[in-house]
C-alpha cells in the first residue's frame, strides 16, 4: 500500500481510530463512571468524522456525526454508560468500517444498517430519531444562533506551512467553528513571505476568529482535533454573559505541538501566537511558537510486502557469507581472513536489525480478544472478565498474523465448554462472574502463550467415553491422564451436546493443533475438575531465521531446530532392540524412545558403529532422533521447499549450506506423527498373531 497518498493515510489512521474506538469502548464498558474514556471516545469519532469529510468520504461523515452527537450526551452526562450504549457504540464502530470498505472499493453503503444504528442511538439518547423522511444527511446540520448566555473566545490558529500535503484544509475547520455559534474570522498575513520566496503549495496565512457561543472550551478544541500536530493554536475566554462556561482561572491542557489555553482575561485588539501568551498577571504562557518541543519518535509505514522482500534478501545475504568464510577457510589467503570476518559481523548486524523490525507485540494481537469475550458473553448469557499479561511480549509478524485463528478456537472454546454459567457457578461456590486469563512470555528461545480458565475443567472420564463412543479409541486403550486430555485435539472429537453457532461441530481444537504444529509450535493441556483449564502453546520466535543443529546421515545433511534440542548420546549396536525389541534408550533411569531417521529418509549405505541420538522436547515428550554424525550448531535460513512438497509433512523447510549443497529442516510434529503411524502399523500384525496363538 502507498501510504503516500493521502486517502491511503487517513484509511490507514482510520484502521487505528476504529481498534482504539472498541478497546475504549470495551473499557467503559467496565467502568461506566470513567469520564475520560467517553472523552477519548468522542475525540476519536470527532476525528474521523473531520478528517471523512475533508476526504471526500461524506456517508462516513455524516453517519459518524449522529454518533458523536449521542456521545457529546453522554459527555455532558445527561445519558448514563450502559451496556445497551456500548453495544451500539460497538456496532457503530464495526458499521463505520464497512462505510469505509464500501467506499474504498466503489460499493453502495448499506444505509439500512446506518439508519437502525442512528435511530436505536437516538431512542436511546432520548431523540428524534432518523424517519425516511428525515434522512440521515452527510454532512452536521447547521446549529441555530447561540443563545442569550453564551460566552466569548478568541481564537488564534496558524497551520503548518505544509498542512495541505496531510490532505488536510484549514478552511473546512473555519467553517465548523461558525456552526458553534456567531463567528468573526480574520486573516493575518505576518507569515506571507516575499513574492519571490512565496511557495504556492504551502500555507502562509493564519487567523484570528472570534467565537460567541454557548458550548464550552472543549466543543472548541474537539474542532482542532485531528489537525492536533499541525498546528499552533491558542484559545483565550475574551468576554463572558449570564451563563460561564469554566470556572475563573481555569486553564485547559496544552496539545503536542502547540498550547490550547483557555484563561480569563479582558478583550484585546488580538491574538498574538508568538511570543508566548501573556497570562491576566503578566506571566507568560506556553504557546506553540514559545514551548519547547517534545522529542517524539517518528515512525513509517512499510506494507508487508516490502518488508518480507526485505527478510528474503538478508536471509539470501547469510547463505552467502556463509560460502564466502567457507571459501576463504579452504584457500587459506591470510589476507582475506579480516574482511571476511569484519563481513560476517556487518551482516549479522543487518540479520538482527531486520528481524528486528519483524518483531512485533503481541499485546495488539490480544487486543481484538477483549472484543470476542464481550461478544461471546452476551450470546451465551455468561459473565466474563478477559485478564491479559506480557502484552509486550513480542514475536515475529508472520507468527502473530497466523496466530489469530487457533487463539480465537481456544477462548471460544474456554467460553463456551469451560466457564459456567453465572448460576451454576454460585452454587458451585464459585464468583459469579468467571475468569479467562490470556499471557505471554518469554521461556529461553520460545514464546509461552497460556489460555487459563476458570470454568468446570475437564472430566477424563467423560472424555474418555465420547473417543470410544465416536471410535477414536479402542475401548480398553489404556491412556494416562495427559493422553486423555489431549483427545480433544483429536479431529471430530467434541463434548457438546448440541451444535451451536459457536461450538458442537467437531471442529476447532483440532485446527489448533494443526496450525501450531505448521507454526513449529506445541500444545500442552493441564485441567483440574471444577478448577478450570490450561492450555500452551509454545512457539518459536520467528519463521525466518533459526538456530538450528546440523547433522548427517550418509552424505545427506539436516537441520533440527535448536530450540528443541536438549542433549546428544551414543547409541552402540549392543542398545538396539535391548528393550523388548522396542526402540527405546534408557537415560538416567527414563526410556526415551526414538526415531531411525535413515530408515524414515529411506537412506541407503552403511551405517556407522556408533551412532547418535540427538534427544529433542516436542510438547511434553521426548524423543530421541537417530543419526550417524553431529556436525555443530548452524544459524538456517528458512527456505520454502515449493508447492510440489508442501504435503511432506516429516519436513519444514529447508536451508543451503556454504558449499551449496542443500540441508533440509525436520519438522518435529510432523515427524512424531509419521513415526508413531509406522510404529502402530506394525504393531498391529503382532496383536493379531499373538491373539490367535
Amino acid at each position: 500500500m502507498n501510504t503516500s497518498n493521502p486517502t491511503e493515510t487517513f484509511l490507514l489512521e482510520a484502521e487505528d481510530l476504529l481498534d482504539q474506538i472498541e478497546a475504549i469502548a470495551l473499557e467503559a464498558g467496565q467502568q461506566p463512571a470513567d469520564g475520560e474514556a467517553v472523552n477519548r471516545l468522542f475525540r476519536a469519532f470527532h476525528t474521523i468524522k473531520g478528517s471523512g469529510s475533508m476526504f471526500g468520504f461524506d456517508v462516513v461523515a455524516g453517519f459518524t456525526h449522529h454518533v458523536e452527537t449521542a456521545l457529546d450526551q453522554v459527555r455532558a452526562g445527561t445519558v448514563p454508560v450502559t451496556p445497551p450504549l456500548i453495544g451500539l457504540i460497538l456496532a457503530a464502530r464495526d458499521q463505520i468500517k464497512r462505510l469505509l470498505e464500501d467506499s474504498a472499493n466503489d460499493a453502495p453503503a448499506n444505509s439500512a444498517e446506518s439508519a437502525r444504528i442512528v435511530a436505536a442511538l437516538n431512542e436511546l439518547v432520548g431523540a428524534t430519531a432518523a424517519t425516511p423522511g428525515n434522512p440521515i444527511s452527510s454532512a452536521p446540520p447547521v446549529v441555530p444562533a447561540a443563545p442569550a448566555a453564551t460566552t466569548s473566545w478568541r481564537i488564534g490558529f496558524r497551520p503548518v506551512p505544509g498542512i495541505a500535503a496531510s490532505g488536510l484544509n484549514p478552511v473546512l475547520l473555519l467553517d465548523e467553528l461558525r456552526g458553534l455559534g456567531s463567528c468573526t474570522v480574520t486573516a493575518r498575513l505576518d507569515g506571507v513571505p516575499a513574492l519571490e520566496s512565496l511557495n504556492a503549495e504551502e500555507c502562509h496565512l493564519s487567523w484570528e476568529i472570534v467565537l460567541t457561543t454557548g458550548r464550552d472550551v472543549n466543543a472548541i478544541k474537539d474542532v482542532f482535533i485531528f489537525v492536533d500536530g499541525e498546528c499552533e493554536l491558542a484559545i483565550e475566554r475574551i468576554a463572558e454573559r449570564p451563563l460561564a462556561v469554566a470556572p475563573a482561572g481555569r486553564a485547559a491542557a496544552c496539545s503536542t505541538s502547540g498550547a490550547i489555553a483557555a484563561v480569563d482575561t479582558p478583550s484585546r485588539p488580538a491574538l498574538p501566537l508568538s511570543p508566548p501568551l501573556k497570562s491576566p498577571e503578566g506571566a507568560p504562557r506556553e504557546s506553540g511558537a514559545g514551548r519547547k518541543p517534545q522529542t517524539k519518535e517518528s515512525s513509517v509505514r512499510v506494507p508487508s510486502a516490502r518488508l518480507d522482500r526485505l527478510v528474503n534478501l538478508v536471509g539470501e545475504l547469510v547463505m552467502n557469507q556463509s560460502r564466502l568464510t567457507q571459501v576463504a577457510s579452504l584457500i587459506d589467503q591470510p589476507d582475506l581472513n579480516v574482511p571476511v570476518e569484519e563481513l560476517e559481523r556487518l551482516i549479522g548486524e543487518v540479520r538482527d536489525t531486520v528481524l528486528g523490525i519483524r518483531m512485533m507485540p503481541i499485546g495488539t494481537t490480544f487486543a481484538r480478544f477483549k472484543r470476542l469475550v464481550h461478544d461471546l458473553s452476551g450470546e451465551l448469557a455468561k459473565e466474563i472478565d478477559l485478564v491479559t499479561s506480557g502484552e509486550e511480549t513480542e514475536l515475529d509478524k508472520t507468527v502473530l498474523d497466523r496466530l489469530g485463528d487457533p487463539l480465537v478456537h481456544l477462548i471460544r472454546n474456554s467460553i463456551d465448554h469451560g466457564i459456567e454459567s453465572p448460576d451454576a457457578r454460585v452454587l458451585a461456590g464459585k464468583p459469579r462472574r468467571g475468569s479467562l486469563r490470556l499471557t505471554a512470555a518469554h521461556i529461553g528461545s520460545s514464546v509461552v502463550i497460556t489460555v487459563q480458565d476458570d470454568g468446570r475443567g475437564l472430566d477424563a472420564q467423560t472424555l474418555r467415553a465420547k473417543a470410544i463412543e465416536r471410535k477414536l479409541i479402542a475401548p480398553d486403550a489404556v491412556l494416562s491422564q495427559r493422553e486423555l486430555f489431549n483427545l480433544i485435539l483429536l479431529p471430530g472429537f467434541s463434548t457438546a451436546k448440541q451444535v451451536t453457532s459457536v461450538s458442537g461441530r467437531g471442529v476447532g481444537m483440532d485446527v489448533v493443533k494443526r496450525e501450531i504444529d505448521a507454526l513449529g509450535g506445541s500444545l500442552q493441556i493441564a485441567s483440574e475438575p471444577g478448577r478450570g483449564t490450561t492450555i500452551s502453546a509454545t512457539l518459536p520466535l520467528t519463521l525466518a531465521i533459526i538456530d538450528g543443529l546440523l547433522v548427517e546421515i550418509g552424505s545427506d545433511q539436516f537441520i533440527i531446530p535448536m530450540s528443541t534440542v536438549q542433549e546428544n548420546v551414543e547409541l552402540v549396536p549392543a542398545e538396539r532392540g535391548r528393550h523388548n525389541g522396542r526402540n527405546a534408550v534408557a537415560i538416567r533411569g527414563e526410556l526415551v524412545p526414538y526415531v531411525y531417521l535413515r530408515e524414515t529418509f529411506a537412506i541407503g549405505g552403511a551405517e556407522p558403529e556408533l551412532e547418535k541420538i540427538v534427544i529433542v522436547r516436542h510438547g511434553a515428550d521426548r524423543v530421541g532422533l537417530v543419526v550417524d554424525r553431529v556436525l555443530g550448531s548452524h544459524q538456517t535460513v528458512i527456505q520454502s521447499l515449493g508447492r510440489f512438497y508442501r504435503d511432506i509433512e516429516v519436513l519444514s523447510g529447508a536451508t543451503i549450506m556454504g558449499d551449496g549443497r542443500v540441508a533440509l529442516i525436520l519438522d518435529l510434529a510432523g515427524l512424531i506423527r509419521v513415526a508413531d503411524a509406522r510404529a502402530q502399523a506394525a504393531l498391529a500384525p503382532r496383536l493379531v498373531q499373538t491373539f490367535s496363538s
